[in-house]
């Protein structure tokens, strides 16, 4: 059976998922290649790739600061250290939960400058942070849960790391997991 192919401006929408078949030319055997389940389950025959988006805004040898957005959520941000730069997180949102970034430093940051995540408002937002020295020896995790801005201090060295995740947001403050490893150890204040 040949049906028109067809195009749409709106949503496709069906009440009982999606399938895309191949059907062999001389046997006719359908094979299903893909299903969208009523559920929103996804299985498939093939692979699914994704790439984490990889942003440079904080990469220059300038300063820079800038505010992130919820759309902006998986980006792997690089950080060149070497002048000092803020990161703005956005705004309190319930539309905000799940929201996740990851910061990498490619040049360490230099002897009289620091790197800094920021929650909005004042007092309203806290990172709940595990901070790691990764000095080369065995060191354990700190706990730190008071505070709105993590800091990646100076003369923190190349490939130290930040991730963050919202987990609650009601709109009014916000909660962001946040788990860090650098040399030295970060500091959320």
């Amino acid at each position: 059976k040949i049906m028109a192919n067809s195009t749409f401006s709106g949503p496709v929408r069906s009440e009982n998922g999606f399938e895309q078949i191949t059907v062999a030319a001389t046997t006719g055997v359908v094979t299903t290649n893909l299903d969208i389940s009523s559920a929103g389950a996804i299985s498939t025959s093939s692979t699914i790739t994704a790439r984490q988006a990889v942003d440079t805004t904080f990469n220059a040898a300038g300063a820079a600061s800038d505010t992130l957005t919820a759309a902006q959520s998986g980006t792997l941000f690089l950080i060149n250290g070497v002048a000092n730069n803020v990161v703005t997180f956005p705004s309190v949102s319930t539309g905000n939960v799940g929201v996740y970034y990851d910061f990498f430093v490619t040049v360490a940051v230099g002897a009289g400058t620091t790197t800094t995540l920021v929650l909005p408002g004042s007092a309203v937002s806290n990172f709940y942070g595990i901070l790691s020295l990764t000095g080369g020896t065995a060191a354990n995790g700190a706990s730190d849960i008071a505070g709105d801005t993590f800091t990646f201090v100076n003369s923190t060295v190349a490939n130290a790391r930040v991730s963050v995740c919202c987990v609650s947001d009601d709109g009014t403050n916000s909660t962001w997991r946040l788990t860090s490893q650098s040399t030295p150890i970060a500091t959320i204040g």
